[in-house]
């Protein structure tokens, strides 16, 4: 994906924002197959497709077509990992992420994995993959990804929108906020993925009950 210039489209603003506009009418649903895909190809960071949906379209327009977007991409990472299998999500994920995160395709507990959606940093496009792999149903998996990918939606929206209306204090508080979100999300993560393989264990002690 970096040798065909896919990786560096999705980090250039102006690429993007410039196709965007040449689609016209159909900008739409170019925006939402973009977020889609960058769901998809899971190297691809997903901040800046985020931002310009906001920047674009608005807070609630754009909080509406991303989330559209990651939905739909969630449901297809998914669905390809449960239906091809582990060598197939291995040609994506890093063997070290797959590792990592090994013990949640043994857990049956859905609060569990919505809490690695939920708290920035935990790489929620490759997570779609591995969870595949486990006992999550479809509509299980389609809510917690859903939900969990809100917040960090309505941020980057919020962000891209800020900076359209030149709204550059609201927008420098809004990166403050979430620095200090991203941060200690960070210096606790290994605590958090700690506390939460306890959890896994205790769950499974508990079925063998």
């Amino acid at each position: 994906m970096y040798k065909t210039g896919l990786v560096a489209f999705f980090l250039d603003k102006e690429k993007i924002t410039g196709f965007l506009n040449s689609l016209g009418p159909l900008s739409f649903a170019g925006f939402i197959i973009i977020q889609a895909v960058q769901v998809i190809a899971a190297p691809i960071p997903g901040e800046v497709t985020g931002f310009i949906g906001g920047y674009l379209y608005g807070i609630s327009l754009g909080i509406t077509l991303s989330t559209i977007g990651l939905t739909i991409g969630s449901y297809l990472a998914f669905t390809l990992s449960r239906f091809l299998g582990r060598p197939f999500v291995e040609k994506f994920i890093k063997k070290e992420t797959m590792e990592r995160y090994d013990y949640l395709l043994h857990h049956k507990g859905a609060f569990l994995i919505f809490l690695l959606f939920l708290i920035p940093g935990f790489p929620k496009d490759s997570l779609c993959y591995i969870i595949g792999l486990g006992h999550l149903t479809t509509k299980e998996f389609l809510v917690i990804s859903t939900v969990g990918r809100f917040g960090g939606t309505v941020l980057l929206t919020l962000g891209g929108n800020y900076i359209h209306r030149h709204q550059y204090y609201s927008f420098f508080v809004l990166i403050g906020v979430a620095i200090i979100v991203v941060f200690l999300s960070m210096v606790y993560k290994d605590k958090l993925e700690h506390v939460f393989k306890k959890l896994h264990r205790q769950h499974k002690g508990e079925d063998r009950k």
